[in-house]
């Protein structure tokens, strides 16, 4: 990357921290699991269909609600997937279901298409941003630091902006991002890799496919190295709306798990070997469903 870029980078980094600081979001978020209904009748074998909550297109129909203005614009933002084109193409379809009809996808493949005058313009008049599943790394790796994201940052905190993600769109958003580790497993320290998502969510990580891939030991890992944060596991077609920051509500056909390890009396992780099991103590665990509310305590 050349230093020009670098150079803007940084200016837009303090510009970002300079327009946020202190301030409780206007906008609203909506974290989403992944595999949220589109629609569709849930698929064969699926836990939805043995589920009273299910309803489609539940989620998305509440993305559509929380959006203002007429004729409101959705950016779709498929920089995470390895198929962006297919992955616009489907959420355009499913807004476009849903009655929205100024939908757009913003293709953003590198840093460099992150500082596209006309992109920038886009997300300026948007009503709505949808970030897509894929790879989390990849969606923070591309945007981070960029003007792009420090528009989407200052006007969550200080506009109606709804900013929404599925999958990796949403583990994206938090202030610590999981982006690697065993499903089913991680409790053998030196498993999990961790870094810092786009920080839309203060002093939380979101992990999704939370439950149908067992991936609460790897929440307990990530909360071991610094038990300040909060872990909200967020399950397939379901998912959280935030307001103010802090205020949220389950919506969705299955659970959110709520990991809190501010109380915790102990862990080894400071202790053991790379390869050996990690331990925590007096964890507090909350299992949420669909119209439950939490409030979280960010110090």
């Amino acid at each position: 990357m050349s230093k020009k870029h670098s150079e803007k980078e940084e200016v837009s980094s303090a510009k970002a921290r300079e327009a946020i600081e202190g301030k409780t979001p206007t906008g609203t978020l909506i974290a989403i699991g992944g595999k949220e209904n589109k629609g569709d009748d849930p698929e064969d074998g699926s836990t939805n269909a043995e589920n009273i909550n299910f309803e489609k297109n539940e989620i998305l129909e509440r993305v559509v609600s929380e959006l203002k203005g007429a004729n409101p614009l959705v950016l779709v933002i498929p920089t995470a997937s390895s198929i962006p084109e297919e992955m616009g193409a489907s959420y355009i379809e499913v807004f476009h279901k849903l009655k929205v009809k100024n939908v757009q996808v913003v293709d953003i493949r590198s840093r460099e298409d992150a500082c596209k005058e006309e992109y920038l313009e886009l997300v300026k008049k948007a009503a709505g941003i949808m970030f897509t599943g894929g790879d989390q790394l990849k969606l923070t790796a591309i945007l981070g630091g960029t003007e792009f994201i420090r528009i989407i940052k200052e006007r969550y905190h200080n506009d109606s902006l709804v900013v929404a993600g599925t999958s990796a769109g949403a583990a994206a958003m938090s202030t610590q991002m999981i982006y690697q580790g065993l499903n089913g497993g991680g409790f053998i320290k030196g498993s999990v890799s961790i870094t810092a998502g786009l920080e839309l969510l203060d002093d939380v990580a979101i992990d999704t496919h939370f439950i149908t891939r067992g991936r609460i030991v790897r929440m307990v890992q990530m909360l071991a190295t610094n038990p300040t944060f909060i872990g909200v596991g967020l399950e397939e077609d379901t998912g959280i709306v935030v307001k103010e920051g802090k205020n949220f509500e389950v919506v969705g056909s299955g659970l959110v798990v709520i990991v809190d390890g501010r109380g915790s009396t102990k862990t080894n992780i400071y202790e053991v070997e790379e390869g050996v099991p990690v331990t925590m103590r007096d964890l507090k665990v909350h299992l949420l469903g669909k119209g439950d509310t939490y409030t979280l305590e960010i110090f």
